[in-house]
């Protein structure tokens, strides 16, 4: 494959938390995370940069957390230090397939990963590494949507892409309504006038502001992210006009 068949330069990709536990309720599934680091071995080949986010949610949910009792602040930081531990995991899967990848953190843990320096993040990408940005803003109160769309912002990627379990946005959640929509394209402002369950609030807006086309597909279809990256219509486009 040639770098002529991509369609972006430079990508950043949101994985869910959840999404590496398969079929599993907690913790991470091998099987997933080799998938996944399969699929991103696959674009990383086509000549494309790439740089990943993850959520936490398979090993702790900050705002679950805090919703149960807890205090937010303290919540939200167990939420990073989750997104730490998925990203070392995907580190490591992308290793055993020969590609250099390099977690970068938005707080300090300076023995098992790098600080998030924008310039350092760049140059990674720039050679050729898997730039995974972990432990959010490394702000409480910040989801990972929201640290998806600054750090797409700040690497200048061409397109944020976000993984999903089903395969773009709908007019309503599609397992409890099986009449629900899918939208092909959407707007920013329609998913915020419609209050559309995309992102929070605070990343559409900054993916809008900062016109970040986003396209929202199905993590569980093998090969959709290959096939988004070469330029095929999959999942839900959102634009900012």
């Amino acid at each position: 494959m040639t770098q002529a068949k991509a369609r972006y330069a430079r990508i950043l990709v949101k994985l869910s938390g959840e999404a590496l536990m398969g079929g599993g309720d907690y913790g991470i599934d091998p099987v997933v995370i080799k998938r996944i680091a399969g699929e991103l071995q696959d674009i990383v080949q086509m000549g494309v940069q790439v740089a990943v986010v993850i959520g936490g949610g398979n090993i702790f949910r900050g705002a679950g957390l805090a919703r149960a009792g807890m205090d937010r602040v303290a919540a939200d930081h167990m939420g990073m230090l989750a997104t730490v531990m998925n990203s070392l995991a995907l580190q490591d899967a992308l290793e055993s397939l020969g590609l250099h990848a390099r977690v970068m953190s938005a707080i300090r843990i300076n023995e098992v990963c790098e600080d998030y320096i924008r310039r350092r993040a760049v140059r990674h990408l720039e050679k050729g590494r898997v730039a995974i940005f972990a432990a959010g803003t490394g702000n409480p109160f910040f989801t990972t949507d929201t640290a998806a769309a600054l750090r797409a912002i700040e690497i200048n990627a061409d397109v944020l892409l976000k993984a999903t379990k089903v395969n773009g946005v709908y007019s309503d959640d599609p397992v409890r309504n099986p009449s629900a929509v899918r939208y092909p394209r959407l707007t920013y402002d329609k998913v915020l006038s419609d209050k559309l369950n995309v992102m929070d609030a605070t990343a559409i807006v900054m993916c809008r502001d900062n016109r970040l086309p986003l396209r929202v597909f199905n993590l569980n279809n093998p090969g959709d992210l290959t096939r988004i990256v070469r330029g095929e219509d999959v999942g839900t486009a959102v634009t900012f006009e």
